[in-house]
């Protein structure tokens, strides 16, 4: 039987048609759709559905926002998801909306050694909780619990909880974000739009501006602040990626207390793979670590940035393959 996994993003919403053989899956064809294009995932979903020409037997989708009742009102899109209008795209197959972190901390079982990379090794409690969070359009934030030898995922909106500085440059940083935004969650710093909201800061403090040293063609201003950093041609850039990988890091760390996340801390989404060097080299896990009394516990819990290209595909595939296991 074929289903589809989808992962849904305020840039990006990707596809992913399986195969089912028992509980295994296995990937027969992926697509990357601009969501800005689409009036709302039933379009980006029959487009996707025409293109395969396949009627899958279920289907699962990880959106960015809250899910309840089914439905969904995603944070950085302005779409209305609903699973009984998805349903009837499906040909009355299941349509299962969960939160987008949800689904990748489910793909989180289906990877292997070679899909990740270690910033620590830390000491693995084979019976601790997991913990993943992920930067891109927005910073989602979830849970694994463990639970009957097994991992029991499930999403939160840990990302819009309020900005805890610790620096003086941090309490600067909230006081300018506050006056433009009111509220400032970690969302607003840690993200593609918060990096512009780092450097953007920054620039406006700085004696030697870094807005000239960018590419003013570059649609994606986040992308072109962090390569500006990495050829070191932009002094502000610099600056404004490391502040980045330090607030990352503290917010990750704040993550992993919260879950007891001893079984690990996962990165996904976007962002962490293309900046490795930053969170290796950097203040990531100098702020990570930095939690008082609970020093040595933070140093002891695995650290892991996911590489595997369609990890939240898989975990949205695996909820609904369960789905149709379970119907069976």
């Amino acid at each position: 039987m074929k289903v589809i996994g989808a992962d849904i993003g305020g840039t990006h919403s990707r596809f992913g048609l399986f195969e089912t053989k028992g509980r295994r899956l296995s990937l027969v064809h992926t697509e990357t759709l601009p969501s800005a294009e689409y009036a709302c995932l039933d379009d980006a979903l029959a487009n996707f559905i025409k293109r395969v020409d396949v009627e899958p037997a279920a289907a699962a989708f990880g959106v960015p926002g809250p899910v309840r009742d089914g439905r969904s009102q995603t944070t950085n899109l302005p779409w209305q998801i609903d699973e009984r209008a998805l349903s009837s795209i499906l040909g009355g197959h299941s349509a299962i909306l969960i939160n987008d972190l949800e689904a990748q901390a489910w793909g989180i079982e289906w990877l292997g050694e070679d899909d990740w990379v270690a910033l620590q090794a830390g000491v693995p409690d084979p019976e601790g909780n997991r913990a993943i969070l992920a930067a891109g359009t927005g910073l989602g934030q979830a849970g694994l619990c463990r639970v009957h030898g097994g991992y029991r995922p499930f999403g939160t909106e840990g990302g819009h909880t309020d900005f805890a500085p610790a620096t003086r440059l941090e309490m600067d940083l909230l006081e300018n974000l506050a006056a433009r935004f009111g509220h400032v969650s970690w969302e607003r710093l840690v993200s593609g739009p918060g990096l512009e909201n780092l450097f953007d800061f920054l620039d406006g403090r700085s004696a030697v501006p870094g807005a000239a040293s960018l590419d003013t063609k570059e649609p994606d201003r986040a992308a072109a602040i962090a390569r500006a950093a990495e050829s070191r041609e932009c002094p502000v850039c610099i600056a404004a990626l490391d502040l980045f990988a330090r607030l990352f890091g503290a917010e990750a760390g704040n993550l992993a207390l919260k879950m007891m996340a001893t079984g690990g801390l996962y990165l996904g989404g976007g962002i962490a793979p293309k900046m490795l060097v930053e969170l290796r080299t950097g203040g990531f896990l100098e702020r990570f670590r930095a939690k008082g009394r609970f020093a040595e516990l933070m140093a002891s819990i695995p650290v892991r940035v996911i590489i595997h290209p369609h990890a939240a595909l898989l975990g949205a595939a695996s909820v609904a393959m369960r789905r149709l296991l379970e119907s069976t």
